[in-house]
């Protein structure tokens, strides 16, 4: 089926005016204390200490051949390190955000490649679905049922997921092996079917190719090498890479679902003429939710995704800017009466996600948006 775009149209024109003094005062922000809205040294260090927290643990885990308990150990702070990685680096640079130079911004987009995922496929679902169309059912990819998990107001309610606040977390823990796995081939077929991959056949054909030999580099390196040119036992190498994973997919999906599977937030539906009826930065802002703003570790290590609201209204600024734009933002919002959604702690918004898990699972069916 081919993809079909939505329209954001409000019929308020007033609505409008509070992007566009945002927008101003945030241009403002950066143009009176001359400073760039990309990287500056903090988010330096922070991309050195990521990337080093990766890789050591992993070349002492080859070196030293150690015990079992200090290889979990090795493969957990790598597991830690890929998730602030994925929040952090990877996710700044395939904005377009970390730097003005489109060359840095791909080459640290690949640190994708370090969980074993596609930065074409992750740009279709997270830049272009998840960003214009959030909390959209059918639409915003991160929202949508996952086998047996119910994200979304708006689809069947099986007996099962009556249960989803208990497995969920199980699920979260295999997101970032799928992924390596399985889910980009899948995405890469889908996303080309319903016309959201414009590539040409051969364009295509390459793209698969780079796809087989990545993911087959990526298990090569981490559960072969060890074994073959270390002689270390494989089922050492499969432990901690499954360590690693289960540690960064949890980390990852929930603190991505802090952001939007929560509370108060809200699931529009497109009209029969394929239209949500709102202007699109109150859409964000009806949506998104920040938590933990003045958490600075937290800030440090989510890479900024505890700033949501921040985020999806200025994706390409760099995170690192996010806990003072968010005052310029909360301080605008208030003064237009448009809703600045947060939770003050993390457990706030873990909570908040848990209610909202279990509502999805008793809401009868709406399953009557376009689709």
């Amino acid at each position: 089926m081919q993809f079909k775009a939505l329209r954001f149209v409000d019929p308020d024109k007033d609505k409008a005016l509070f992007f566009a003094t945002l927008r101003k005062r945030v241009d403002g922000y950066f143009r009176e204390n001359k400073i760039s809205r990309n990287y500056n040294s903090t988010m330096v260090i922070k991309t050195i200490v990521l990337l080093a927290a990766y890789l050591i643990p992993f070349i002492l885990f080859l070196i030293l051949a150690p015990t079992l308990k200090i290889t979990i150990l090795l493969w957990t702070i790598m597991g830690f390190a890929m998730a602030g990685i994925g929040m952090s680096i990877m996710h700044d640079a395939n904005h377009g955000a970390y730097s003005n130079n489109q060359r840095i911004n791909k080459w640290l987009g690949l640190t994708l490649n370090l969980a074993g995922g596609s930065v074409f496929n992750w740009k279709i679902q997270h830049n272009v679905l998840h960003h214009t169309y959030t909390n959209i059912t059918h639409y915003d990819d991160d929202i949508d049922d996952k086998i047996i998990l119910k994200l979304s107001p708006h689809t069947q309610a099986k007996w099962y997921h009556k249960f989803q606040v208990v497995y969920a977390f199980a699920f979260y823990s295999i997101v970032t092996i799928y992924w390596s796995v399985l889910k980009d081939f899948l995405q890469l077929h889908r996303y080309t079917e319903e016309g959201l991959n414009t590539n040409t056949k051969k364009e295509n054909l390459i793209l698969w190719i780079k796809l087989i030999l990545m993911k087959s580099a990526y298990m090569f390196i981490l559960l072969a090498v060890p074994t073959l040119f270390f002689g270390i036992a494989f089922k050492a190498a499969l432990i901690g890479f499954l360590v690693m994973h289960v540690i960064a997919g949890t980390m990852l999906t929930v603190i991505f679902q802090l952001a939007h599977t929560v509370e108060g937030t809200t699931h529009p539906l497109p009209n029969e003429n394929y239209t949500i009826e709102n202007n699109w930065a109150i859409h964000q802002m009806n949506t998104t939710v920040n938590f933990s703003r003045h958490n600075k570790f937290i800030s440090w290590y989510v890479g900024g995704l505890n700033f949501q609201v921040e985020h999806h209204l200025f994706p390409n600024i760099c995170h690192v800017h996010y806990p003072k734009i968010s005052e310029i933002v909360k301080a605008t919002a208030e003064e237009f009466g448009v809703p600045y959604l947060e939770n003050k702690t993390f457990m706030d918004a873990f909570k908040s996600h848990i209610r909202a898990l279990a509502s999805f699972a008793v809401v009868p069916s709406m399953d009557d948006a376009i689709g």
